[in-house]
């Protein structure tokens, strides 16, 4: 049977909002956000109760301001607006130091708001310029342009490597293995920030991570994306053959976000190859995602599966088929699988699957609500893009 967009929204666009908006944002925000610091919690238990962690990152703290950034600006709802400005400040009060005439970020708090970790983390830096890139465009204050032009020049003039891209942290440690995911949430960042700036300083980053992509990260013989590196940039001894079909899946969807800005044919090749791989050996054949695959064979490595591979697919699925049914069919089948099995209609939501698809016991990671918001908002939007009569 072959589904139509109009069926694929009869059955998901109104699950897809209400899960998102009046579940999901509107009970993190009760009992995740302190109204008093506008601080996000680390993470939740099961029953939405906070669950201390010991640290409290700077990760999860810009995650959130994105989420809810983005929230407004799909909905305009104020109720998303008046949590904006108490959580950008409480970012900016508790992460941002200086030391040694340099101002940087921090990696982490303690629970009781004390620096815990004053590492510079590349993968949390990118997190800072999606977050002030949307956190502008929601509420217009420059004062997240200037910090997002402050932490481009730290990047810059403190991690930047001599043979391409960023150190993992700062201060530099050359033994640490290298990473293309803080790259890619890096490019995820730059582009957000030229979207909201148009400045030249972020396109110049956009072009030179996706260079570093085409020549390191992607892999042409297996042509897979892969993971770890040495301090050269060749493939990690021990792991340079572990691929994440969920990071394919996001480098699609963020391929397609580059050519916007920097047109260039390779990227949408590279785009096609990735999704293709990943399609063709990261599903288990009893449904899911693996969370990792071995790059020479497509054998898979792990089998448990978490939750954000399945939105990043989701992503993916909007924006790299070409025809309308097959489009619909996939996105079905994947919000299908991911509702069936991830999603609890109240707001909360499985971490992790096992082999068979048995959900495992975690918390809500209060890193995790970016990526089933992001996931979900993709698919409303391409609904939105595709209108039916009747359904909208």
């Amino acid at each position: 049977m072959t589904l139509t967009i109009s069926e694929c929204k009869r059955d998901f666009l109104t699950p897809c909002r209400s899960y998102l908006y009046e579940n999901l944002l509107t009970k993190w925000s009760l009992n995740g956000i302190n109204q008093a610091d506008g601080k996000s919690a680390e993470c939740l238990d099961q029953d939405w109760q906070i669950k201390p962690m010991g640290r409290i990152r700077l990760l999860s703290q810009c995650r959130q301001l994105y989420t809810f950034s983005h929230a407004y600006l799909e909905t305009k709802d104020p109720k998303w607006l008046t949590l904006l400005e108490p959580l950008f400040k409480f970012i900016v009060n508790h992460y941002l130091f200086t030391e040694n005439n340099i101002e940087r970020w921090r990696f982490s708090l303690d629970d009781n708001l004390e620096p815990l970790d004053n590492t510079s983390d590349a993968y949390a830096l990118a997190f800072v310029l999606l977050s002030f890139s949307f956190y502008f465009n929601a509420t217009k204050d420059k004062t997240a342009l200037d910090l997002m032009k402050k932490t481009d020049g730290f990047l810059v003039q403190h991690m930047s490597a001599d043979n391409g891209g960023f150190y993992e942290s700062y201060p530099i440690d050359k033994t640490q293995q290298r990473r293309q995911n803080p790259h890619m949430h890096l490019l995820e960042g730059y582009i957000a920030a030229f979207n909201a700036t148009q400045e030249t300083c972020y396109k110049t980053q956009i072009i030179s991570l996706l260079e570093l992509a085409e020549t390191h990260f992607y892999d042409k013989k297996s042509r897979s994306l892969l993971e770890f590196f040495e301090l050269d940039w060749q493939a990690d001894k021990s792991d340079g053959q572990i691929t994440e079909p969920g990071h394919h899946f996001e480098w699609v969807w963020l391929l397609h976000q580059a050519y916007k800005v920097h047109p260039k044919d390779t990227y949408l090749s590279m785009a096609t190859n990735l999704w293709e791989k990943a399609c063709k050996y990261g599903f288990d054949p009893r449904g899911g995602i693996y969370n990792q695959i071995a790059a020479d064979t497509g054998k898979p490595l792990d089998t448990s599966k978490r939750i954000w591979p399945i939105t990043e697919f989701l992503k993916a699925a909007c924006v790299q088929i070409e025809s309308n049914q097959e489009q619909a069919q996939t996105i079905h089948t994947g919000l299908n699988f991911t509702f069936n099995h991830y999603l609890k209609v109240d707001g909360r939501w499985n971490e992790y699957l096992d082999a068979e698809n048995s959900p495992i016991d975690a918390n809500l990671s209060g890193t995790t609500s970016y990526h089933i918001f992001l996931g979900l908002t993709e698919v409303i939007n391409w609904m939105q893009r595709n209108p039916i009569k009747g359904i909208g």
